[in-house]
């Protein structure tokens, strides 16, 4: 493309997310408030599309968020970039897919590297534009030296580097299998259990230092939400706009025995963590709501699918159960393409602008939140790559239905090498060119299948994912047709494009550390 028509293109894109700042609600050309708006993005760990009670009538144990959907919008065919940790939130901050950013699985307690450093953040853009941006929660995008989120644009950061089981605490949460605590003794180290990471204790950072190790996992959910309203309050003090980024260690696992287990409800610890988040979000709204209502965007999703090998311990996909797969063995959640793994429970709120109780049925997904945000702080991205996701404004704002015409769906871990191309959609239709399941409760997975011609499924009509169309039906030549060209497409472009590649090597002496002469790295003993 030239470049002068790439410029054209994005002074258009601007002057859309301008039109906010000059014209009222609609469009009448009358002078309103100036200000740039303010962003609150939060993102779960590990969430089902059956947690979110508007989602699935009957017992709910998320009200805040359910009156959230009420008085904003509601997303129903919205999705994850990816369905695993890192490369999901690489492509929330970047606009792009792992294919392009580099992040196609997760990082490790000892990994040296993260995002690449030359791939830009949501939060540097903000930044640039004279934003305050802060950050709390989930990193896992690296937080050894340089890919430390202090580094990549956020002004102030309190959080954890990664998942809330990848490290020892002493009063651990549940788990599947349970994790013991920390060893307390300097020498003498426990072997490690399975699925437990037992040689280092979980830190809590402020800023670049660690402040608690281990921390305490039954009070990170007070800590996160004091932080995110002083933030929020202090905002008026600074009288700069700002991005807060909330990513939730809910729900993974759940983090604190809330309530003792339950023999005759086993699904009760995870129902107790779900309030716990939903409590969350709903101090962090009304702190919003008090602060500056009427100029703030909420952005509520999540980074991927529950974790079925969990068992009781993990989330609800509701009606999107992947039946094709599951019929096989494995699980059709967590690390899979399966609907599952990556549609989300979203919602997005902003008295005023986005119309309360409003339902979206658009093909969007966390990509979008990179080009949306940008667009409407009137900031420009880098103009040296390319992106995927969407500037998705008037759907928020002006009732456009007008979503993507096709996702890709990456390989996340169950099948197939990180980072393959391995689902498309394309409309109402869903083409698996390599299936498989990840671990599911009990222990059994789905082994990987490469189809040629793809799987392809109609959404509309098959939401369970249970039967594909007749390879031989005209339907089903007619949908190949157009998937084989936006296949086509889309890896033409990432060819074109500028590509980054993350260093996945792993070093245990590039963990984060408080005391290295201790066993697990304990600050102080006794925690």
């Amino acid at each position: 493309m030239a470049i002068w028509l790439k410029l054209l293109l994005l002074s258009g894109a601007l002057l859309s997310g301008l039109l906010y700042y000059v014209t009222d609600h609609h469009g009448s050309g009358k002078k309103t408030n100036m200000k740039k708006p303010n962003f609150i993005i939060i993102l779960a760990d590990d969430i089902g599309w059956g947690d979110f009670g508007v989602n699935m009538p009957g017992k709910s144990h998320t009200p805040h968020l359910d009156l959230m959907a009420q008085e904003g919008m509601r997303f129903t065919d919205f999705h994850s970039p990816a369905s695993t940790c890192s490369p999901s939130r690489a492509a929330i901050l970047t606009g792009r897919h792992g294919l392009r950013n580099g992040v196609t699985h997760n990082f490790a307690v000892g990994s040296i590297g993260g995002l690449p450093l030359n791939e830009t953040t949501l939060a540097e853009v903000l930044h640039g534009a004279g934003y305050y941006t802060a950050m709390i929660g989930k990193w896992h995008l690296g937080h050894h030296g340089p890919y430390h989120p202090s580094h990549r644009g956020f002004d102030y950061y309190f959080g954890i580097p990664y998942s809330n089981d990848m490290g020892c605490t002493d009063s651990p949460g549940f788990d599947l299998p349970s994790c013991p605590p920390c060893d307390r003794d300097l020498q003498i180290h426990r072997e490690e259990h399975s699925g437990c990471y037992s040689k280092v204790a979980l830190p809590l950072f402020e800023n670049l230092s660690i402040v608690e190790q281990p921390l305490n996992l039954w009070t990170l959910a007070e800590q996160y939400t004091h932080t995110a309203i002083r933030i929020i309050r202090n905002s008026r003090r600074r009288s700069q706009p700002f991005l807060l980024y909330v990513a939730l260690s809910h729900m993974h696992v759940p983090l604190s025995p809330a309530v003792p287990p339950d023999p005759g409800d086993p699904g009760l610890a995870y129902a107790a963590s779900l309030k716990e988040m939903d409590s969350l979000v709903g101090a962090i709204k009304s702190a919003s709501d008090d602060n500056d209502k009427d100029n703030t965007l909420i952005w509520f999703t999540g980074d991927n699918g529950p974790w079925n090998q969990k068992c009781q311990f993990s989330g609800s996909v509701g009606p999107f159960l992947g039946r094709w797969q599951t019929d096989r063995g494995g699980s059709s959640d967590k690390r899979t393409t399966w609907e599952g793994g990556h549609r989300m429970p979203t919602v997005a709120y902003w008295p005023g602008k986005i119309p309360a109780n409003t339902t979206s049925r658009a093909l969007l997904s966390g990509l979008d939140i990179f080009p949306t945000v940008l667009s409407l702080a009137g900031a420009k991205a880098p103009l040296h790559r390319h992106y995927d996701g969407l500037d998705v404004t008037d759907v928020l704002l002006r009732g456009s239905e007008t979503g993507h015409k096709s996702l890709l769906h990456p390989n996340s871990g169950a099948a197939g090498q990180f980072g393959d191309l391995q689902t498309l959609r394309l409309g109402h239709y869903k083409a698996f060119y390599i299936t498989g399941g990840a671990e599911a409760c009990g222990g059994g997975t789905g082994k990987q299948e490469v189809h040629d011609p793809p799987l392809i499924f109609d959404l509309n009509h098959d939401e369970e994912e249970s039967t594909p169309l007749d390879s031989s039906s005209e339907e089903y030549q007619a949908v190949l047709e157009q998937v084989q060209e936006e296949r086509e497409a889309v890896l033409r472009d990432i060819a074109n494009d500028h590509v980054s590649w993350a260093d996945y090597t792993v070093d245990p002496s590039f963990a984060p550390c408080c005391n290295p002469s201790h066993v697990t790295c304990r600050c102080r003993d006794g925690g």
